[in-house]
């Protein structure tokens, strides 16, 4: 017979434990409940069944637990936004208690401590450095100012097309489109020496790369020390690569020039030893080598992926839909003529094209899961209780292709849907939200705009486009692969037929 104390329990009694049990593990101390989720796994958490796209597997998810939902990545509490409503909480409503951003160990590596923007902790040094970015480098004027250059760099890719058309070529419309936005931004944020600018590039894919890279530390802190898949290792010989070309490029600014063009380096360096905010008395932030060093990296990072990506998809969209095709080449010849080329100062007659792109973004906007948000303090939303450092992903894919706010036709390409609308991509409506919104909205929304109308304009109205021979519209394979952005999984490759009169 087992002693008294080690009696097993009757069917009631051990009722009664499960409940108090499940009651410590599922509720905090303050009795408020947590979003529900899938239940996670010892370590691991939830990590296991992301996938190889996880913006599709948490819409999934969403569909069982709800718009906002909690898991668990590794020791990480994440909580995940799905509706345009929820995610208006997170970012509107109690925007200043989830502006922070989680420290991420590769991140901190290859942007100089968090110095730069994207992912520096929220705090009187990130309102500097976004109020500087925002005045300095992507005001309206700047940007304006670097409408010459745009069109250069285009007008160059017009004349490639044509090459190819002569030779009755199929083009990587892909790669030309990637080439011709890294050779923007380059010329935009660098400017002169091109072997230095060759080597940025290299730089920036693989700093994109560590980024976007699936990493045990961040999720599993204790690991960190380890480093069992190299990245830190790699970020640190990165990291010092750059510096090295970036030193340089900042050395060569220093130097007298009869260039009159200014550069996003030149403004920089204008600014140099001067404090971010005369008006703050008490954190006096000076612009040092380091800061420049960080905010170029973060510019060029955030431009080279995202312009490419949207425009990628917004053409794949146009290939697949010959009506929608036809109807944006009538606008475009409507409003400019076929005896030149579109120019910037025609996007804001050309409402389908502007129709073309937020439906393109919709679908596929350029951070799926957005960049990741961190809470500053405990709150409650909603009715559940999110503790502090939990990390909020808003899931803009699945918001953007959510049949409650989109109709049956959400997952079709369909412009039409924004016409006697007023859904705007800014981070306003939060329906439709590529950008993000609230303080850590992306400043440089309104630069990546005039990009993606500009190039799909130019592409659409200089050339009639054909998928390779024997390839249906249908045939076009429009899956993505999952980065920081989700860029086609198979290049896009089509046949330019130039359609301007003359030598326009």
């Amino acid at each position: 017979m087992l002693p008294q104390t080690l009696a097993i329990p009757s069917p009631i009694l051990l009722f009664i434990i499960i409940l108090i049990l499940s009651a410590i593990v599922l509720y905090p101390k303050n009795g408020k409940k947590p979003p529900p989720g899938p239940k996670p796994l010892p370590i691991i958490g939830n990590l296991h069944i992301l996938g190889e796209l996880p913006h599709r597997t948490l819409q999934t998810l969403a569909t069982k637990y709800g718009p906002i939902m909690s898991l668990k990545f590794g020791q990480v509490p994440t909580i995940v936004v799905s509706s345009p409503e929820k995610a208006e909480l997170f970012l509107k409503t109690h925007d200043a208690i989830f502006a922070n951003r989680p420290q991420l160990q590769v991140s901190d590596s290859i942007s100089y401590g968090c110095k730069g923007l994207i992912f520096t902790k929220y705090g009187a040094y990130w309102r500097n450095v976004r109020k500087l970015a925002t005045v300095q480098l992507l005001s309206t004027s700047k940007i304006e100012m670097f409408a010459p250059l745009r069109s250069e760099e285009l007008g160059l890719l017009v004349k490639s097309l044509r090459k190819a058309e002569a030779s009755s070529e199929v083009v990587n419309l892909s790669d030309l489109v990637r080439e011709l936005i890294e050779n923007v931004t380059y010329k935009m944020v660098v400017g002169r020496n091109k072997e230095a600018g060759s080597n940025v590039k290299g730089l920036v894919h693989e700093c994109m790369n560590l980024a976007g890279s699936f990493n045990l530390a961040d999720y599993a802190p204790w690991l960190g020390a380890f480093d069992l898949q190299g990245l830190t290792r790699r970020a640190i010989e990165t990291s010092k690569a750059y510096d090295q070309v970036l030193e340089q490029i900042i050395k060569d600014h220093e130097q007298p020039s009869n260039n009159t063009n200014k550069d996003f380096v030149d403004i920089l360096l204008s600014l140099m030893h001067q404090p971010m905010n005369p008006h703050d008395d008490e954190q006096k932030h000076i612009i040092d080598r380091t800061n420049i060093k960080a905010i170029i990296i973060d510019v060029i990072a955030g431009a080279f992926d995202t312009s490419a990506t949207a425009i990628e998809w917004a053409m794949s969209g146009l290939l697949r839909h010959s009506r929608i095709m036809k109807r944006l080449q009538d606008e475009l010849e409507n409003v400019v003529g076929l005896n030149r080329v579109v120019e910037e100062s025609d996007l804001e007659n050309l409402p389908y094209l502007n129709m073309v792109v937020k439906e393109a973004l919709r679908l596929y906007p350029v951070g799926p899961l957005l960049v990741p948000h961190e809470s500053l303090e405990d709150v409650t939303i909603d009715g559940y209780y999110i503790k502090k450092k939990s990390r909020i992903l808003i899931n803009a894919w699945a918001i953007g292709r959510d049949p409650k706010v989109w109709s049956d036709n959400a997952n079709e390409f369909y412009p039409e849907r924004f016409e006697n609308n007023d859904v705007d991509v800014r981070g306003h409506d939060f329906r439709l939200i590529p950008f993000g919104s609230g303080r850590r909205g992306c400043p440089g929304v309104q630069l990546g705009l005039i990009t993606v109308k500009i190039v799909v304009a130019q592409l659409v109205h200089c050339f009639n486009w054909e998928l390779p021979l024997g390839m249906s519209p249908n045939d076009l394979d429009m899956t993505e692969k999952f980065r920081l952005s989700i860029p086609r999984n198979i290049p896009l490759l089509a046949r330019p037929t130039f359609r301007l009169l003359g030598k326009a």
